[in-house]
């Protein structure tokens, strides 16, 4: 195997064409610096240089090597920066766990924006998983960072954080009149997850309303298109109402609804350069 640092010894010898030159520059005594290059000719099994009185000259073999040796160092160089950039948070991949939600609090893009901006050698690479599938992906390593609706189980060892917690508000077709104490026998868009869906169904009964779910929807942008369609009525998180389409209205809900989004960011009890960073974005 090559020493990256006979290369350089190499290098300066062959720019310099004399060894006294060559070992004022790099610091060491000629007489080491002689053996170093031998040693790399023996190695090598090749004759690099053709020696003058004064001078060195590069034989064509060394010539030759000199191009392969320079861009060897300089990817060695590389390989170096970009292990302290990843040790910085600078450079690698982060992989990021989300729900929908998550994406439609705002935070999450913020972040992600300002994540690439100060660390621009780093790759982004983004998963849209369940909230339990990214609690597994995070203990296996396989994600960074994840944003979900629940906290982990304490055992399991992850750290989380409430990073946004907004009410749900209810999306009506735009050209409806509704009372809200008078919802009963409504359609309504239901979420895909089954807890989710039951946490709403025990929501809505708390407050007197008895729903009828004639659709599911696995993303709340869905249901406001399908709440558009006239399929039904839905409840999302407030923040959609930045992006509900033009034929739907949201609806503040009784104070008393007690079902709200809550998305947490979620780590490794030891997280990674680049996790750190992306916390820092989110931050507040």
């Amino acid at each position: 195997m090559l020493d990256l640092q006979q290369l350089r010894y190499f290098i300066t010898v062959a720019e310099t064409e004399n060894v006294g030159q060559a070992a004022e520059l790099l610091h060491i005594s000629q007489s080491p610096l002689s053996r170093q290059v031998q040693q790399l000719e023996s190695r090598l099994g090749l004759t690099l240089f053709a020696r003058e009185k004064k001078r060195l000259k590069l034989t064509a073999a060394g010539r030759e090597f000199l191009a392969e040796a320079r861009a060897l160092l300089a990817h060695a160089q590389r390989v170096q920066q970009r292990a302290h950039d990843a040790a910085a948070g600078q450079a690698g991949t982060l992989v990021v766990g989300y729900v929908a939600g998550a994406v439609h609090a705002g935070g999450l893009g913020d972040a992600l924006r300002v994540f690439q901006r100060d660390a621009p050698g780093a790759r982004l690479q983004l998963r849209s998983l369940r909230s339990a599938e990214q609690f597994e992906a995070l203990r296996r390593g396989d994600l960074d960072v994840g944003f979900t609706y629940s906290a982990p189980p304490a055992e399991w060892g992850l750290v989380s954080r409430l990073v946004a917690d907004e009410a749900f508000m209810l999306a009506v077709p735009a050209d409806r009149v509704i009372e809200l104490d008078a919802l009963n026998g409504e359609p309504f868009i239901a979420p895909l997850s089954l807890p989710a869906r039951e946490e709403m169904l025990r929501a809505c009964a708390a407050i007197g309303w008895s729903i009828d779910i004639r659709c599911e929807a696995a993303d709340p942008a869905a249901a406001l298109g399908l709440v558009e369609a006239g399929v039904g009525l839905a409840l999302v998180q407030a923040s959609l109402a930045r992006s509900a389409p033009a034929g739907v209205k949201l609806l503040p809900l009784p104070p008393e609804f007690a079902m709200r989004v809550r998305i947490y960011r979620v780590h490794a009890a030891t997280p990674s350069p680049l996790a750190q960073r992306l916390m820092g974005s989110t931050a507040g």
